[in-house]
């Protein structure tokens, strides 16, 4: 596990920003996994200003985002089809017929998401941010590691933390559907990011706790190939050495 610490947010942006770019121009065809938290806001900012002003192509993207709240309406504006939407798939040229979400309908059955991401080869980079209790994607604690793609009941921590995008708290969703950990732990590459303080315990926690379900975001320990990108505020608690870390202070 290498961990790369940028000076504050806009540089872990630009960083996350770049190594999207990189594999995009490396490949003929890269299926992604994407998260949708705010974290991730300003990356997708930065790879719109990319296909704007450069030649930074979406045509070869093939997208799977990690999660979907259920007992929203399809048009409420916090589906994260819609943030999506918002934030990268409409001011870009990729296929929206090849961006993908959880199944959120009773009726289907959840697991159906693992075998897409089977059918398109498996994904190839999965980005990640992490949650103030460990969670990873909506994997909270207490979840098997075998999981695949299932329903879950949000933690009151994590409803608290999404909160800031509705009116109140009771707006926020009880349930979402989530890729499982043994999903995310198939892919080839996991990139993690986690910006702030708020943050730093949970940091601290999924690199330093025993590997334990209690911890979801520990599983990643046992993934041959993943870079967690940090500011320093995340990383307050990192203990020198343990770690390959790149330190990035400043813009990248």
């Amino acid at each position: 596990m290498q961990v790369v610490v940028v000076n504050e947010k806009e540089a872990l942006s630009t960083y996350i920003a770049r190594d999207f770019m990189n594999y995009v121009s490396g490949h003929n065809r890269v299926v992604f996994g994407l998260a949708t938290g705010s974290t991730f806001t300003g990356v997708y900012k930065k790879l719109v200003h990319q296909h704007q002003n450069s030649n930074l192509s979406f045509k070869p993207v093939m997208t799977f985002n990690l999660d979907e709240y259920m007992d929203l309406e399809s048009n409420h504006p916090q589906t994260y089809r819609n943030v999506m939407n918002r934030n990268l798939f409409d001011c870009v040229d990729i296929d929206k017929r090849n961006t993908f979400f959880p199944p959120i309908k009773k009726n289907i059955r959840f697991s159906v998401y693992d075998d897409m991401i089977e059918k398109a080869g498996g994904i190839d980079c999965q980005y990640l941010g992490i949650g103030v209790n460990g969670h990873i994607a909506f994997n909270e604690p207490g979840t098997s590691f075998t999981s695949k793609t299932h329903k879950v009941a949000l933690a009151d921590a994590t409803r608290e933390a999404n909160k800031r995008f509705f009116d109140s708290k009771d707006q926020v969703p009880k349930h979402a559907v989530t890729m499982g950990l043994s999903t995310i732990m198939k892919a080839r590459r996991i990139v993690l990011a986690a910006s702030g303080e708020k943050k730093a315990e949970a940091i601290r926690g999924m690199l330093y706790d025993p590997i334990s379900e209690q911890m979801p975001a520990t599983v990643l320990r046992q993934h041959p190939n993943v870079v967690v990108v940090l500011d320093r505020a995340a990383a307050q608690f990192l203990e020198e050495g343990e770690y390959d870390t790149t330190e990035i202070f400043g813009a990248c």
